[in-house]
């Protein structure tokens, strides 16, 4: 993607991996939209970096996600970037029965979110001169923890996506990429003190996109990524042996 002249919205952008990449969108010279489901974190992003525009969306409805594709096609009518970020990341072991809700919340957010919102903004993406979907999936897409079963899951499903929507538009002025995250030290889940550093991720990230490459990894997710189907499976048995630590 161009580095600079574009308007790009950031899905779950309060935070960590979201933050970070609308920071540095911000400061190549893009006007940069984030929205979130917290009005006091919004606020604080604004307070921050006052150039930024926020919106209190839940990506997990559907009836948000239609009001946000109204209002930024209204309201920022040049928008040609859209980073689906907004995740969430829970443990449920299914030997014990959840409530429905807790899982199809995990699902919402992580699934129906970006294909939802991809859907309702490519009409308008696809009118734009250049323009660029790209979707944050996870290492854990292609080496699953078991303990995070949906959430896996639902990575492994962005990155499916992902490939099929690159095929379909590849004849449209919509680029799509992938960010493939490793373990990286955010709140995800809970704060955890493990993991590559943020800003040296979200930096290569950057430089990756900037290089126009279709997916940008860092660290194990690169090999994950390119890895054969014995030494996934390999991986998997270290990830999952109880023992194993990032």
């Amino acid at each position: 993607m161009e580095p600079s002249g574009n308007t790009i919205l950031v899905t779950g952008g309060t935070s960590g991996i979201g933050m970070a990449l609308a920071e540095r969108f911000l400061s190549l010279g893009n006007e940069v939209i984030v929205c979130g489901r917290r009005a006091e974190a919004l606020d604080a992003m604004k307070k921050k970096h006052p150039r930024i525009h926020t919106r209190i969306c839940d990506i997990g409805s559907a009836k948000d996600r239609v009001a946000l594709s109204h209002w930024i096609t209204a309201e920022f009518p040049k928008l040609n970037v859209l980073v689906n970020n907004a995740g969430i990341q829970r443990k449920h072991d299914f030997k014990s029965l959840e409530d429905w809700s807790d899982t199809i919340s995990e699902i919402d957010i992580n699934i129906n979110g970006p294909v939802h919102l991809s859907a309702l903004l490519i009409p308008h993406l696809m009118r734009q001169r250049k323009s660029e979907i790209i979707n944050v999936s996870s290492n854990l897409a292609f080496v699953p923890l078991a303990p995070m079963p949906v959430y896996c899951a639902s990575k492994a499903f962005i990155h499916s996506f992902t490939l099929s929507l690159r095929h379909q538009l590849k004849d449209t002025s919509v680029g799509v990429s992938e960010i493939i995250p490793p373990a990286v030290k955010t709140n995800l889940g809970g704060a955890h003190d493990f993991g590559a550093d943020l800003d040296s991720f979200a930096d290569s990230i950057i430089a990756q996109l900037k290089e126009g490459k279709t997916e940008a990894t860092y660290g194990m997710s690169e090999r994950s990524s390119q890895a054969s189907r014995d030494e996934l499976d390999k991986a998997f048995a270290e990830m999952n042996s109880g023992s194993w630590t990032p």
